[in-house]
């Protein structure tokens, strides 16, 4: 495979990932695009504010592209930002801004792949000293996954929220099944677990 082909197929999964992750908003109120439906806070407005965080540091800081390049970055992309602030809404940030931003971050970093292409090697600022030299390719990977990732954490999470399952509007990649079927399955691996797991 050519560097070309490499990149060209590495950035059509990249944008499979983000297609999808801000497809489990639609339809939401903006409570429930920001409620926590986990210990630990997780929120689908705030995978995709920390997803921006991500693209714009790896894609640009990494390369000496700063997105944010002679204005002032917002609060919660700063390096003295308080913990998980890239992980949650405030109510004064709207969705369009996050979503927008979000959109904005893509464009930026698939123009630093296309610029420099994937053998261009980079700084990571916020990795340990001495271990900061990286290509391009391993960040775009990097970037990939962590996408990817957090787009399995959003289907989960919309589920939860309102039964919506599936990948891509016209590509749900699950089985066709009505709502018994579903519901039959998971009472079968709820007996399952139980009986596997010594459960009465």
């Amino acid at each position: 495979m050519t560097e070309a082909n490499a990149q060209a197929d590495l950035l059509r999964h990249l944008q499979d990932a983000r297609d999808a992750l801000l497809w489990k908003l639609e339809g939401l109120s903006e409570y429930d695009v920001r409620r926590p439906l986990t210990s630990t806070g997780t929120n689908l407005l705030g995978l995709v504010k920390h997803l921006t965080r991500v693209e714009l540091g790896y894609l640009g800081d990494t390369f000496g592209r700063p997105f944010y390049d002679g204005e002032r970055a917002p609060d919660w992309y700063r390096d003295d930002a308080e913990e998980n602030a890239d992980m949650w809404a405030t109510p004064e940030e709207t969705r369009e801004e996050i979503v927008g931003l979000y959109r904005q971050a893509w464009r930026h970093a698939d123009a630093t792949v296309a610029a420099l292409g994937l053998d261009a090697v980079g700084q990571v600022p916020w990795w340990p000293e001495g271990r900061r030299e990286t290509t391009l390719h391993h960040v775009l990977v990097r970037v990939l996954a962590d996408t990817q990732r957090h787009a399995g954490q959003a289907d989960i999470v919309r589920e939860l929220i309102d039964g919506s399952v599936g990948w891509l509007p016209g590509n749900d990649s699950l089985p066709q099944a009505d709502r018994e079927q579903w519901e039959n399955h998971r009472r079968r691996v709820e007996e399952a677990a139980r009986k596997a797991g010594g459960v009465g």
